[in-house]
């Protein structure tokens, strides 16, 4: 077939119309299409609950290594598998690489499934939405099986409409701008979280079927939520339904065992074959397009860039042309969704466009930026003296890429302790800490996603086998803390410097950057409507009258101090003003700042525009 060319030459997106199980018709009868892509088998049989499970055999194409049979007697919902006999003369049973649902681990079987039987009424929100690079984006990110649970045990999980009912008015109480999931692709082990895939085009029956994943993007869009997921482009499970070895060869992973096995004990897919790299980006535009997902975060792309991850083993090109090709053909055809990358490599121009010689991505994870806050504020108060400047240097490299802040599951489980626990310091120092890294994380320039957890101060380690321990939020401590952060996110939200051309250079500055001693930062985020003020007193001593320069008349208004009773702190001021009065054109005023806590941030924004917000709020009334 002529769009079998597209198929080979890895320029393919739609694959998944051609190949899988699709209901149709031949010769004026219902029934059911099988397409598979074999060329190494010797033959093929489709079996299944339609015929007993003792087969049905599938011609192969002429020269093009499908297999294709039509069958008048499958149903939807029925479960079928392809039973391939190898020249080496061998029978393997292996899953639907294109199978659109399958059963739950540890059985393995595909699902004949009718992706056409939902109708999405969210089309006033797929006109409008984009890329969101002059707004807030605040991400909170989840795993659907342990968010939330009915009870311990399998029987525990929520359905992806259930979930809906109470995620959805979760995150807009919370101020959050999206969800994103960890990966929803069908997968044996929970322990992998989704990240070790055997359906590629099944979203896992754990939570529901296909249609009860649309109805919860659906719904997400009416409420005004976007929704990303989690997608895996770089390896796959080993499992012998599943790939590997799919036709007796290695067909989806590199020939070698040395490039073909990734350090997660999984194949790696081979981007030098065409007919992988259709399948691979097939899938992206399936998640984007049967789905509706306003964007893809793309696991481990430093696995590939490089061979095995590592630089030091060269650049894949193979990979990087795999990449640049998907990426451009996705924002063709999807102009305003997101593609994220979660790299950890110094590779440049990961967010220019393919045509400017970058991999095309829209947004990359600061994976410098968390390294480097993490461990500062592991560091005692003496130490933070000497390492003063891991909280500058981020945005020495912030535009080299349109950076995205992520403290994410990764930093959350395996021994590294979670966010909170991070904080140097006994139980009740941890708190105000984590205030401040999260005053410094929202009014940073980057977008923000957050770990569900995150924001109420979660102490245990996340465990996928376990919901998260929401009776923390009968302590004072972790109650008023998430106070803090739904606080922090409206003010982000709300504020137009502190998004609003972020990736400009002009929209920050540093007013103090060298307070090594008082361990003090000082720096200003710009906007048309407004500047802001960030003070942050990372030390454990209290500053009565912190004096700093500004370069012009201006007089400041505090609008969220961390300290402050409400959400913790012994704090019970109600406003704060530093005025900076006028004087030489050429010398900066000085003013001060009472009462600066130990472990302490505060956002002062301009009175003009606070004087403004009152009078445009005053005038709702008129």
């Amino acid at each position: 077939m002529e769009q079998l060319h597209d198929f080979y030459c890895g320029t393919m997106f739609q694959a998944y119309e051609y190949f899988g199980a699709h209901p149709g018709y031949k010769d004026n009868q219902s029934g059911v299409w099988f397409r598979v892509y074999a060329p190494g088998a010797k033959s093929v049989q489709v079996i299944g609950d339609f015929n007993g499970w003792n087969g049905d055999w599938m011609y192969k194409d002429t020269n093009s290594g499908v297999y294709v049979c039509f069958l008048t007697t499958p149903e939807l919902g029925q479960l079928y598998k392809y039973r391939i006999w190898t020249r080496d003369g061998r029978t393997l049973d292996k899953s639907d690489p294109y199978g659109f649902g399958m059963e739950l681990r540890p059985n393995s079987a595909s699902m004949i499934v009718d992706l056409n039987g939902y109708i999405f009424t969210d089309q006033e929100w797929m006109n409008q939405r984009e890329k969101n690079y002059n707004k807030p984006m605040n991400i909170y990110e989840i795993h659907a099986g342990s968010w939330r649970r009915k009870e311990e045990g399998e029987k525990g999980w929520y359905k992806y409409h259930e979930l809906s009912e109470l995620l959805i008015p979760y995150l807009k109480e919370n101020n959050y701008t999206h969800v994103e999931l960890l990966p929803l692709a069908e997968h044996p082990a929970d322990c992998s979280w989704g990240y070790q895939i055997t359906g590629f085009y099944a979203p896992t029956s754990r939570y529901g079927t296909a249609k009860d994943l649309m109805e919860f993007v659906n719904q997400c869009h009416l409420e005004g939520i976007g929704v990303i997921m989690d997608f895996v482009p770089v390896h796959f499970a080993i499992d012998d339904y599943g790939l590997g070895q799919f036709d007796g060869t290695a067909l989806y992973e590199y020939p070698s065992g040395d490039t073909g096995h990734s350090q997660w004990g999984t194949y790696g897919f081979n981007y030098y074959r065409g007919e992988i790299c259709s399948f691979l980006q097939s899938s992206a535009d399936y998640w984007l397009n049967i789905y509706h997902m306003d964007g893809l975060r793309m696991d481990a792309i430093n696995n590939v860039i490089y061979w095995k991850g590592n630089k030091n083993c060269g650049v894949n090109e193979g990979g990087l042309n795999f990449l640049k090709r998907m990426n451009l053909g996705l924002h063709k055809r999807y102009p305003n969704v997101m593609l994220i990358a979660e790299d950890s490599s110094d590779y440049l121009k990961v967010t220019a466009p393919v045509e400017y010689g970058g991999l095309g991505f829209d947004y990359k994870w600061d994976m410098g930026f968390m390294n480097d806050t993490l461990d500062f504020f592991k560091k005692t108060p003496k130490e933070r003296s000497e390492h003063y400047h891991m909280l500058t240097f981020s945005m020495h490299y912030f535009y080299n890429e349109l950076f995205l802040l992520a403290f994410s599951h990764d930093e959350n489980v395996h021994g590294k302790a979670t966010i909170l626990q991070k904080m140097w310091g006994e139980y009740e120092y941890k708190f105000p800490q984590a205030r401040v890294l999260y005053t410094y994380m929202y009014t940073h320039p980057g977008k923000k996603l957050n770990f569900m957890g995150n924001e109420i101060g979660h102490f245990r380690e996340w465990d996928e086998s376990r919901e998260m321990d929401w009776g923390l939020l009968n302590y004072p401590l972790h109650e008023s803390f998430l106070r803090y952060m739904k606080e922090l996110s409206r003010l982000y939200q709300k504020t137009f410097a502190l998004y609003e051309g972020e990736y400009h250079p002009e929209k920050f500055r540093w007013i103090e950057a060298d307070a090594v001693a008082e361990c003090v930062y000082i720096y200003e985020r710009k906007s048309e409507q407004g500047n802001l003020l960030i003070l942050l007193n990372l030390s454990d001593q209290i500053y009565q009258n912190y004096c700093f320069g500004y370069d012009k008349p201006m007089i400041f208004e505090r609008v969220l101090n961390s300290d402050s009773e409400e959400f913790g702190g012994t704090d019970t001021s109600k406003s704060e003003q530093i005025t900076f009065k006028k004087g030489s054109h050429r010398d900066w005023q000085y003013s001060s700042v009472t009462n600066l806590a130990p472990f302490s941030a505060k956002i002062f924004a301009e009175a003009q525009t606070q004087k403004k917000k009152k009078e445009d709020k005053d005038n709702e009334f008129i």
